[in-house]
């Protein structure tokens, strides 16, 4: 393996919480070995402390019963019969000369002098006396008599020095195992970890070879990797279907432009070749405007349909009462709806307080309304009405017109959609969808109800943070 690819793993996110978790674990194990290795060396001493004492007792009841004598015949008992667990005595007068000493021979590694050379009232009460060679220790209890004498009684710490030994060297055995299992746990941990990383990785690769439809698994644990995830397939949705919608809209722009191009580039050449009086040229010239504008109404609301569903449409928010806006627009068509023939009724509450930006709302009821009026036949009725229902403004908008075939229900939303009952009447086809765009804008949402022969009622509805008192 390379020096360049070992530098590449080491800077991963992988190794870095391989390191990190199998570094904690170790970690934690060595902590549990001290503290466990410092209870028992704890417990350890205390009790070959408590055995001293004991012994320090005995011999101390001896010495007042029997004297020096006594205290010799139980030594010498013990050196017979008692082989076990021997210890160092020691009695001193009060000019620390010694009177008895009972040393076993496996100690005469241990360097006594200190005992003879500093008096015992020098002395603390307990004394560690090293051995010359090897790694222990002599613990004597040094004591006062009754009489003013002095009694020392010591004990190896060999016993505990072994069994402390044995216990460092079953960790030190056990640390090759555990490092590895540090290690080997850190490593699959970390795996676990970066899974849905690594799916979010191979999904966006996938994504530049223009797979749309890909998709990150979702783990489902609840936890914030599965959050991410779901957030980032919620976004790729989107995405796709801005992106679906932007090529049908280009294949409907594409078709809807080509007729009034065509129209124009028409009108020109036929001023140009057959055209001979200013009039002519002037009648042109209309026609190429009017197409214009007709292309650039297209552009215009296709990009205003963009920025509301995209949330980059500026709303210029104020509270209004939504009776006095409606008031205002039939106002505009009930003259269009009786040189037509149809009935415009208007039925509102008081008080429809909502905050919206008056204009954007008024060019979508507009459109609503002209709609209703436009396929609505002579002898027609055409009915808004607005209320309250529950924390939202409802508007409905409906007519007696030809209604929508159910087929096209679902499309009528869609940009440059026009059913085949709408293409004999003049329009773009983008009036519905800045409707619910702009809706859409404004917190709200739309609903439409329709029957072919019977009319269409759509529903508009507007959060009102306002409620009239």
């Amino acid at each position: 393996m390379s020096l360049k690819t070992i530098l590449r793993i080491t800077r991963t996110v992988g190794f870095r919480l391989t390191v990190w978790y199998s570094g904690i674990f170790i970690f934690s194990s060595l902590m549990l070995f001290a503290i466990a290795y410092l209870l028992l060396f704890s417990t350890l001493q205390h009790q070959e402390k408590d055995v001293v004492i004991l012994k320090v007792r005995e011999i101390r009841d001896l010495y007042r019963e029997g004297g020096i004598w006594a205290v010799e015949g139980e030594l010498t008992y013990g050196k017979k019969f008692r082989r076990k667990d021997p210890f160092f005595v020691r009695l001193a007068d009060s000019q620390n000369r010694t009177l008895l000493l009972s040393l076993p021979y496996q100690w005469i590694e241990f360097d006594i002098k200190r005992l003879r050379l500093t008096h015992p009232r020098d002395l603390p009460e307990w004394v560690r006396i090293p051995a010359v060679r090897e790694k222990q220790f002599l613990l004597v209890a040094n004591r006062p008599l009754d009489d003013g004498n002095w009694l020392q009684v010591g004990k190896s710490t060999e016993d505990r020095m072994k069994l402390l030994f044995r216990f460092r060297s079953a960790f030190l055995a056990a640390m090759i195992p555990l490092v590895i299992l540090g290690f080997s746990g850190g490593a699959f941990l970390a795996f676990r970890t970066l899974r849905p990383i690594r799916n979010l990785i191979r999904t966006i690769r996938s994504m530049d070879v223009g797979r749309m439809e890909a998709r990150v698994p979702s783990p489902d644990t609840g936890d914030e990797l599965d959050e991410l995830i779901q957030l980032f397939n919620e976004m790729i949705s989107r995405i796709e279907a801005l992106i679906r919608g932007m090529r049908d809209s280009m294949d409907m722009v594409a078709h809807d432009l080509r007729t009034p191009m065509t129209r124009l580039r028409g009108v020109a050449e036929m001023a140009l070749h057959s055209g001979q009086k200013p009039e002519d040229y002037k009648e042109a010239l209309a026609e190429c405007i009017e197409e214009s504008e007709r292309i650039l109404q297209i552009l215009d609301t296709l990009m205003d349909i963009s920025e509301a569903e995209t949330g980059a449409m500026k709303l210029e928010l104020e509270e209004v009462d939504l009776a006095d806006l409606l008031e205002d627009l039939t106002e505009v068509y009930r003259y269009v709806a009786e040189e037509k023939g149809l009935r415009l009724d208007l039925r509102t509450q008081e008080g429809l307080l909502v905050e919206v930006d008056s204009h954007r709302l008024g060019r979508a009821l507009s459109n609503l309304l002209d709609n209703a009026v436009k396929y609505t036949p002579s002898g027609g009725r055409v009915e808004v009405e607005a209320r309250r229902h529950e924390q939202s403004v409802i508007v409905q908008i409906r007519d007696t017109g030809e209604g929508i075939p159910e087929r096209d229900l679902p499309r009528i939303w869609d940009r440059l959609y026009r059913g085949e009952s709408s293409r004999s009447h003049r329009g773009l086809g983008l009036g519905l969808s800045l409707v619910r765009a702009i809706v859409k804008a404004h917190g709200g949402r739309i609903e439409v109800e329709s029957q072919p022969g019977h009319g269409s009622c759509f529903s508009l509805y507007l959060p009102s943070p306002a409620r009239s008192s």
